[in-house]
C-alpha cells in the first residue's frame, strides 16, 4: 500500500514530502548498489562509520525535481541473520528505519534466486519495499533473460529495472520512492505476510520459516523462467584464463605491481610540485600578506607549523586521489573480485582472505592510500585486522633512512640490509596477523571465501569521479585536521626555548622543548646502543613523517658542527659513543625500529577515520613496544657477533 501521495501540479505537495526521508539502498555484494549510489548522489555524499563499529557507510543527497531524498548505502550482504559486524549494520539500519523511510532492494537478474531470499526478509518486515534489478543485458547475454512485467507480478511489489552505471531507470524510481513503495502483503508474496521479529535480535533463523522463504524463492524462479542452457559469455572466456593459475598469478602480480608502481613512481612527481607550491609560492605569498609580522615568531607559526601542516595534507591528495581511481578502476571492471579469488589461499594462513592481499601490497608504496583501500574488504573484522597490518608495511618513506644507515654502516652489503629490511616486514605483517588472529580476533569468520565473481564491465568515469571525490574530501577533512593540529604542536615546541638566552623561534633544537624532551626519552634507547638526543629527536619527527628522519639528523648535526662533517661520518662517530663501540649494531637496531613503529601522521589519522580511536591509540602503543623490543634483541645479538 502507498505510503504517500504522489505530487501535486505545482510539486510543493512532493517536496514537503520528500524532505528528510530516507532511502535505503540493500542488497547483496556486487549487485552494483555502490554504483547506484554514486550516480544518484554524485558529489554531495559523505563517509562514516555506522555508531560504535568500524563499518564504514556512505551517505548522500540525490536531488530530485520532487525534492532532496537522503540515501545510505548499507553493506552488501546475503542475510539479515548477522553473523557479521556489516551484516548487523543492515539488519539494524533496518531496524530503526522511520514509517517514511523507504527500502530499495537491489536484485542481481543474473543470479535472482540469492537476491529473491534477502528480499523475502526484507520485506517480512512490512517496511515499503521497491525492488531495483541491475544486469538485466547481462542475464540476457547469459540467454536467460528476465521479464520485469513478470517477476512484478510475482513479487506485488514494483519493479525497476536499473542501470547503475548509466541513468537508466533512475525516473521511474524517482516516481516510486515519492509514492513511497509498495509493502507487499498479498497474493504471490503471502510467503511474507506475517511478520516476524527483526533477524538480528535472534541467535538463528526459525527453520521453517526458512524454509517457507526457500520454497517461495524456488516457486519465483521456476515461475520466470524455466531452466535453460546459458551462453558462454566474453567473461565466461575471460575467466578460462585469468582464474587459471598459469596466467592468472603473473596477470595479479603485474597489476599489484602497477599499483606499487602508482603509491610511489607515479604519485611522487605530482606530490613533489605540490610541495615545491606549498613551499615557494604559497608559503612567499604568506609572508607577504603577514607584512609587518614577517621575521616574527608569528610567521614561523603560520609558516612553518599551520602551513608546513596544509602543506603536508596537501601532498598527500594526489596520492590518494591516484589510488582511489585506481582501485575504483579496478571495482568497477569487475577485476577486483578475480584478484581476491586468486590471493586467498595466500592469505588464508593468517585467518584473512584473499581481499587482503591488495591494502598489504600497496602498504609497502604508502600506508595512507593502503588503510583507505581495506574498504575494498566486505567484512569490517577482516577490514580492521587488515588495517592493523598495514602499518608493518614497509612504505616507501621508510626507505630513505634504510638508505642512508646502510651506506653509512655497511657499505659493501648495503643492498642486502635493505633487502633484510622487507623480509622483516613480510614476517612481521604475518607474525602479527597469527597473534591477532590467535588473541583479539578469535571470533574472525575463517570460512573459505566464496565470492560471487561480477560479469566484466567497462568502467564509467563519472560514477568514479564522484566516488573519488567523496574519499579524498573526508581524507582532507578528517585526517588533514589531525595532521595541521600536530604539525603545528611540534613547531611550538621546537620553537620555544627550554631556558634563557634565547628568543621564541630562534634557539637550536637541543635547546628547545623539543630537543629537552628528545634528551629526556633517549635513555629509553640505551638497551638499543642509541642513547643520544639527536637519534630521540629524528624518531621524534619521524611520527610525522619518516621523510623527516633524515633531515631532521641532518639539521641537527649541522647546528653543532656547522656543516663541516659528512652526515655519515657524525652519525658513525655518534653511535660509535652510544653504543660502546658497537655502531654497526645500533644503526641495524635504528633501521629495525623505523621499520617497527607508528609509520607517520598521516597513517595515525587515516586508521583513526577508518577504525576509531581506541583501536588506533592501541595499534600505536603495540607498534612502539614492538619495534622497541626488535631494536633491543637486534642489537645486544649484533653486539656479540
Amino acid at each position: 500500500m502507498s505510503t504517500c501521495h504522489g505530487p501535486d501540479p505545482s510539486g510543493a505537495a512532493v517536496t514537503t514530502a520528500t524532505r528528510g526521508r530516507r532511502v535505503l539502498l540493500v542488497g547483496n555484494p556486487n549487485v552494483g548498489k555502490s554504483t547506484l549510489f554514486n550516480g544518484l548522489t554524485r558529489a554531495r555524499q559523505r563517509v562514516m562509520n555506522a555508531p560504535g563499529t568500524t563499518v564504514e557507510l556512505q551517505t548522500g543527497s540525490w536531488r530530485t525535481a520532487a525534492g532532496a531524498f537522503d540515501v545510505v548505502d548499507l553493506p552488501g550482504t546475503y542475510s539479515l541473520v548477522a553473523r557479521s559486524p556489516d551484516e548487523a549494520v543492515v539488519a539494524d539500519a533496518l531496524a530503526v528505519a522511520g514509517p517514511d523511510d523507504v527500502v530499495v532492494v537491489v536484485l542481481d537478474a543474473t543470479a535472482l534466486a540469492r537476491s529473491l531470499y534477502l528480499l523475502a526478509q526484507v520485506a517480512r518486515d512490512g517496511r515499503p519495499v521497491v525492488v531495483g534489478v541491475t544486469m538485466l543485458d547481462v542475464a540476457a547475454a547469459h540467454g536467460t533473460p528476465l521479464d520485469r512485467d513478470r517477476l512484478e507480478a510475482e513479487l506485488g511489489v514494483p519493479v525497476v529495472p536499473l542501470d547503475p552505471r548509466g541513468t537508466g531507470g533512475r525516473v521511474q524510481l524517482e516516481r516510486m520512492l515519492v509514492e513511497g513503495g509498495v509493502a507487499p502483503v498479498e497474493g504471490a508474496a503471502r510467503a511474507w505476510a506475517s511478520p516476524r521479529p527483526h533477524a538480528a535480535a535472534t541467535l538463528a533463523p526459525d527453520l521453517a520459516e526458512a524454509e517457507a522463504l526457500f520454497a517461495w524463492v524456488e516457486d519465483v524462479t521456476r515461475a520466470l523462467a524455466p531452466p535453460t542452457p546459458s551462453r558462454r559469455t566474453r567473461s565466461d572466456v575471460a575467466d578460462r584464463l585469468l582464474l587459471n593459475p598459469w596466467v592468472g598469478l603473473p596477470v595479479f602480480l603485474a597489476t599489484m605491481w602497477a599499483l606499487f608502481e602508482l603509491a610511489t613512481s607515479a604519485a611522487a612527481p605530482v606530490m613533489d610540485l605540490v610541495g615545491t607550491f606549498v613551499d615557494g609560492p604559497l608559503a612567499g605569498a604568506v609572508r607577504t600578506v603577514l607584512g609587518g609580522w614577517a621575521g616574527t615568531w608569528v610567521e614561523g607559526l603560520v609558516v612553518d607549523g599551520v602551513l608546513a601542516g596544509v602543506g603536508t595534507v596537501a601532498t598527500f591528495v594526489p596520492l590518494m586521489a591516484i589510488m582511489y581511481t585506481a582501485l575504483s578502476l579496478l571495482e568497477d571492471s569487475g577485476y577486483m573480485a578475480r584478484a581476491a579469488f586468486l590471493a586467498d589461499r595466500a592469505m588464508r594462513s593468517i585467518g584473512l582472505d584473499g581481499r587482503a592481499m591488495l591494502p598489504l601490497i600497496i602498504g609497502f608504496g604508502c600506508n595512507v592510500p593502503a588503510i583507505a583501500a581495506t574498504r575494498t574488504i566486505p567484512d569490517a573484522r577482516q577490514r580492521l585486522l587488515t588495517g592493523l597490518l598495514v602499518p608493518w608495511t614497509s612504505c616507501a618513506a621508510r626507505l630513505t633512512v634504510y638508505v642512508l644507515l646502510a651506506g653509512a654502516f655497511f657499505p659493501d652489503h648495503a643492498g642486502t640490509a635493505i633487502f633484510g629490511m622487507y623480509v622483516l616486514s613480510i614476517v612481521l605483517v604475518v607474525l602479527g596477523g597469527l597473534a591477532l588472529r590467535r588473541s583479539l580476533f578469535r571470533d574472525l569468520q575463517h570460512d573459505a571465501l566464496l565470492l560471487v565473481l561480477p560479469a566484466y564491465q567497462r568502467p564509467r568515469l563519472r560514477s568514479i569521479a564522484a566516488s573519488v571525490w567523496s574519499r579524498v574530501r573526508a581524507f582532507t577533512a578528517r585526517a588533514g585536521g589531525i595532521i595541521v593540529v600536530t604539525l603545528t604542536v611540534v613547531w611550538v615546541l621546537m620553537a620555544v626555548p627550554a631556558g634563557p638566552g634565547h628568543a621564541v623561534a630562534d634557539v637550536p633544537v637541543q635547546q628547545s622543548l623539543y630537543g629537552r624532551l628528545a634528551e629526556v626519552t633517549a635513555p629509553v634507547f640505551a638497551p638499543a646502543g642509541l642513547d643520544d638526543w639527536h637519534v630521540t629527536a629524528a624518531l621524534a619527527t619521524g611520527f610525522v613523517a619518516k621523510e623527516v628522519v633524515v633531515g631532521s639528523l641532518a639539521q641537527s648535526f649541522a647546528v653543532e658542527d656547522g656543516g663541516g662533517v659528512s652526515l655519515g661520518e657524525n652519525l658513525r662517530r655518534t653511535f660509535d659513543a652510544s653504543s660502546d663501540g658497537h655502531g654497526a649494531a645500533a644503526a641495524l637496531a635504528l633501521m629495525v625500529f623505523v621499520l617497527g613503529y607508528t609509520p607517520c601522521l598521516a597513517t595515525v589519522a587515516e586508521q583513526r577515520r577508518s577504525f576509531g580511536l581506541r583501536w588506533t591509540v592501541g595499534a600505536v602503543a603495540v607498534q612502539l613496544v614492538v619495534a622497541w623490543v626488535l631494536a633491543v634483541v637486534v642489537f645486544q645479538v649484533g653486539r656479540l657477533l
